[in-house]
């Protein structure tokens, strides 16, 4: 499946691509999604659109309700891991879908990669891995798979800075500098190399194309820039108060000068008009961004209380910030179910708020009803077996997570997980050998997993 230029493509739709530029500036994030998803079904190789599209998912992701894409996460995304996996057309559409519903997640992002290379589009395959070190940093496999996919998308100097920051991480990283080596030989013999198809002015029409449209979706526009569009938009709310679309216009600006307070202010006037009252998209903003205003004071307050170890009242503030975030986090979280009894993936959510907080009664009660969910019944029946075991109902507790193991197909970080809170029961119950037992499994499985490697040394020893 070769990769495309934008010029490429139907002038009908570069047109579009062009409007989804400027709808990005004016957040109009469901236009630029909806345009680009278009556009990639029939051109999944047009790797400028799918940079467009990753920049609208990112920002889009802020204003999600990210407690319940949380609650979800790798319980969603499972089914899409698992299919289509021999099959890369299959596969990259998995791929997108797991991105669509959380662009962070590591496992679609490598799910790409993966179909982009069976697909051979080695550029895509660079734009994922790229993507994973964005995420994190100093995660060596990344680094390294994006310094290997540059080298095959023909772009040694990305590939010589992999290696240069691989080898910052790692001085003598036989691998890194197994990468300089090729990239630094690659970057020799393609110096100043044009492809012969197309010509010149084509060539030349093609970067400017991919330039403008990388640029617009690398990072948004600047604070000058952001700073007039909400101006505009304040001008337009004076002549047309009751249009909700001029407000989000002003609440979208101020997120993205990360001037939160601002934009918590103008979503309440959305709300307090009629045509915002029942607005549930504007619910939902008003509780990610008081959220996300007590996150940042918590992450204030840390580095202030890091810098002060003997503060007490540093401390206390903490303290009361943190306990104000979960309060935050269980209010919305009992509003939201208590609105929707019915959706039990949101009772799954609930239910590990209560666990978090120490409430294992109404844990237990709402995920008995989560478990009526197939996306997280497994899950469920495993914060059951938890909330159980707190209470010291270990009989019961082994009841429900043998249930969980025995559902759970792949030695994966939940299945470990239960078999760990398995074993702790059967210790808790005086079962000594049970969860020996139970402690094997995972000793053969992963040695470094928590202390089962002292458990079980402590076991023969004696």
């Amino acid at each position: 499946m070769p990769e495309i230029p934008v010029s490429s493509l139907d002038p009908r739709v570069q047109k579009q691509i062009e409007n989804s530029q400027i709808a990005l500036q004016r957040g109009n994030l469901d236009y630029v999604l909806d345009v680009t998803t278009q556009v990639l079904k029939a051109a999944p190789g047009c790797l400028p659109v799918r940079r467009l599209q990753r920049v609208a998912q990112l920002r889009q992701l802020g204003s999600k309700n990210k407690l319940f894409a949380k609650a979800f996460g790798s319980v969603t995304q499972a089914g899409f891991l698992f299919g289509g996996k021999k099959d890369p057309s299959k596969s990259l559409e998995n791929a997108e879908k797991m991105l669509a519903s959380d662009p962070t997640s590591v496992p679609a992002l490598k799910l790409l990669a993966e179909a982009a290379q069976g697909l051979d589009m080695p550029e895509t395959v660079a734009f994922a891995w790229e993507a994973i070190h964005e995420l994190h940093p100093t995660d060596r496999e990344a680094l390294l798979n994006f310094g290997e996919a540059c080298l095959l998308a023909k772009r040694p100097k990305e590939a010589l800075r992999a290696a240069d920051e691989l080898l910052k991480l790692k001085p003598q990283d036989g691998d890194a500098l197994a990468l300089m080596r090729k990239a630094a030989i690659a970057q020799t013999t393609t110096a100043g190399n044009w492809e012969d198809k197309g010509s010149f002015r084509d060539k030349l029409r093609d970067e400017a194309a991919s330039t403008m449209l990388e640029q617009s979706a690398k990072i948004v526009t600047s604070e000058e820039m952001t700073q007039k569009l909400i101006d505009e938009a304040l001008v337009r709310i004076q002549s047309q108060p009751e249009n909700l679309n001029h407000y989000r216009s002003v609440v979208d600006g101020y997120k993205k000068l990360n001037k939160l307070e601002e934009a918590l202010e103008y979503v309440r006037k959305a709300r307090a008009l009629p045509a915002g009252a029942g607005d549930t998209s504007l619910g939902k903003q008003e509780s990610d961004l008081k959220t996300a205003i007590v996150e940042r004071r918590i992450k204030e307050l840390s580095g202030r209380a890091e810098a002060a170890p003997g503060d007490a009242t540093l401390a206390a503030e903490l303290t009361k910030a943190k306990k104000d975030f979960a309060d935050i986090q269980l209010s919305e979280a009992k509003d939201y179910a208590e609105r929707y009894p019915n959706d039990y993936g949101a009772r799954f959510a609930l239910g590990n708020l209560y666990l978090e907080a120490g409430d294992h009664q109404n844990a237990i009660a709402n995920f008995q009803q989560a478990q009526k969910n197939p996306k997280v019944r497994v899950a469920a029946i495993t914060g059951m077996g938890k909330a159980l075991k707190a209470r010291k109902m270990f009989d019961l507790a082994v009841a429900q997570l043998k249930t969980a193991k025995s559902e759970l197909e792949t030695m994966d970080d939940l299945k470990k997980d239960v078999i760990y809170q398995l074993a702790e029961c059967y210790e808790a119950m005086g079962k000594k050998e049970e969860a020996i037992t139970e402690y094997k499994i995972l000793y053969s499985d992963d040695i470094g997993y928590r202390d089962v490697a002292d458990k079980i040394n402590a076991f023969y020893t004696s």
